[in-house]
């Protein structure tokens, strides 16, 4: 389980040193893991695309708070996003988990996710992850770095920095320049992550 210390760092920092890490959530008993394959830093007030924009509220008041936690919100009125705060207490930032590689708990992900092939693009949107883990509002503000927690993240296996990509956040809208095109989003191509891990992990 990574310590708070990890998280204490400024979103863009955090996101990529996110990227081959393993994310757990337990439920009912059971482990669900996947190695983190894509995610997007949301920096501050100034930052036009952060939550926090809008100042401290009900909704963003994870984000304010200590880092490690997991700021979860509901969107299009359909699908939870899974957000691990960054930062240090006062200074709203977290990391949007975008995509990850399944690896343990296969057959639950799919009851949680049903009638979806399990493949390397399974789990490649923010969506499909929640859904497949079983993550939603009532794990919001969970702390990630608790003992008997429902949700953490630990070690994975380490990313080359060339297979990473690196684009512009995307799904803003009308968010205006420069928080439009800022370089926050990283990413491992589905085929690069699943030969890697088949080499690393077997």
């Amino acid at each position: 389980m990574l310590e708070r210390s990890f998280y204490q760092r400024p979103a863009p920092q955090l996101a990529p040193a996110l990227i081959g890490k393993i994310l757990v959530r337990v439920q009912a008993g059971q482990r669900l893991a996947g190695i983190i394959t894509e995610t997007e830093a949301y920096q501050g007030q100034e930052d036009l695309a952060c939550h926090a924009r809008a100042g401290l509220t009900k909704r963003t008041s994870v984000m304010f708070g200590e880092p490690g936690y997991a700021y979860i919100y509901f969107t299009y009125g359909m699908h939870w996003m899974l957000n691990i705060v960054a930062d240090h207490i006062g200074s709203p930032a977290a990391v949007l988990i975008r995509a990850m590689y399944p690896l343990e708990g296969l057959e639950l992900m799919q009851q949680n996710r049903p009638n979806l092939a399990q493949s390397p693009n399974w789990l490649n949107g923010p969506a499909k992850l929640t859904q497949a883990l079983g993550v939603t509002g009532a794990l919001n503000g969970s702390d990630l770095c608790q003992e008997q927690g429902t949700i953490h993240i630990e070690e994975g296996p380490h990313i080359p920095a060339n297979l990473v990509k690196i684009t512009a956040r995307i799904g803003l809208g009308k968010t205006p320049e420069p928080w439009l095109s800022m370089p926050w989003r990283w990413q491992v191509d589905s085929s690069d992550a699943s030969k890697l891990i088949e080499t690393e992990i077997g």
